[in-house]
């Protein structure tokens, strides 16, 4: 292992011959091709969580577009903003991420405010394209600058990952002294769209329904959104292994992944629920974002309801 420990929530294959369906895991986010029961709800287990400032940077590790970037920096800087977002304009990104402050809320402890202070890329690959677990905590380390509480290392669809498309699409992680934490997240547009990009494309097992449109027109880079908006969701309300979750620490269920699949109302296996649709490109999303974006955002577990809940 390296300097940093990974929390992330590994599963096992689960076959059903009855129902003939897959549920399949991507990390702390599940592709849901099988629908089970929410959990009762997440216990707080007293440890800290990300409360107050929670600083941000963001290393682009391979080959990203301006655009892909921007759809990803539009996102983070989204969860906090209204004054850039119309009035009528709903439901946007920060009611989403308002689901997450309940529980600093309920714990006592101030809400988080996210703030995007640095990004640096290394679009040579400088370790390599194919990398193990412990160099994603190597990069969070060495890209992170005092202060700095979270790092993003965010790998293009020409670097392979150790577990990436087989056991994960990313997960989120914490420093051996905790006084930090990092996701990592890869873009699986050609690695394994069906199993990291789903809904935006059709899933390898389970019902093949038609892929929705991705709300900026990029499978990967819509796909990525989905799975940090998961694995913030879990690294502010369970950052150390010892916050928000259900289960065993070591594979805990946590504020998204207890709610995997979920998008919109009347979710089911294979079918994200009730969703937006743009009028004029088709795509599908849940919520609007800063500069006219439009997302699509996983459901969450809501500790005021003790149930999932999506904003639409």
């Amino acid at each position: 292992m390296g300097p940093f420990q990974s929390s992330k929530t590994p599963y096992p294959l689960l076959v059903l011959v009855f129902l003939s369906l897959l549920h399949i895991t991507c990390g702390t986010r599940n592709l849901l091709l099988l629908h089970q029961p929410p959990p009762i709800g997440l216990t707080y287990h007293n440890g800290p969580l990300l409360e107050g400032e929670l600083t941000i940077s963001i290393l682009w590790y391979g080959k990203f577009s301006p655009a892909q970037k921007s759809i990803i920096v539009d996102f983070l800087q989204s969860l906090n903003s209204t004054n850039k977002i119309g009035s009528r304009k709903t439901p946007t990104v920060s009611k989403w991420w308002q689901t997450i402050q309940n529980y600093l809320t309920k714990a006592g402890k101030k809400e988080t405010r996210l703030v995007l202070s640095n990004q640096l890329t290394d679009e040579s690959c400088s370790i390599g394209k194919t990398l193990k677990k412990s160099q994603i905590s190597e990069l969070a380390q060495l890209n992170s600058k005092k202060g700095e509480l979270l790092t993003l290392v965010l790998t293009a669809q020409e670097v392979a990952v150790e577990g990436f498309c087989m056991s994960n699409c990313g997960y989120h992680g914490s420093g051996q002294g905790k006084r930090s934490v990092f996701i990592w997240a890869g873009n699986a547009a050609t690695q394994c769209p069906g199993q990291c990009a789903w809904p935006f494309h059709q899933p390898i097992y389970g019902p093949q329904a038609t892929p929705l449109g991705a709300p900026n027109g990029d499978v990967g880079a819509d796909g990525m959104v989905v799975n940090i908006a998961s694995f913030l969701a879990g690294v502010v309300t369970n950052p150390y292994g010892n916050g928000y979750y259900q289960g065993p620490a070591q594979a805990p269920l946590e504020a998204a992944s207890a709610c995997a699949g979920l998008y919109g109302r009347g979710a089911y296996p294979g079918y994200a629920g009730e969703l937006l649709v743009d009028s004029i490109t088709g795509a599908s999303y849940n919520a609007h974002g800063t500069n006219g974006r439009k997302y699509l955002l996983p459901g969450l577990f809501d500790p005021n309801k003790s149930a999932c809940s999506t904003i639409v």
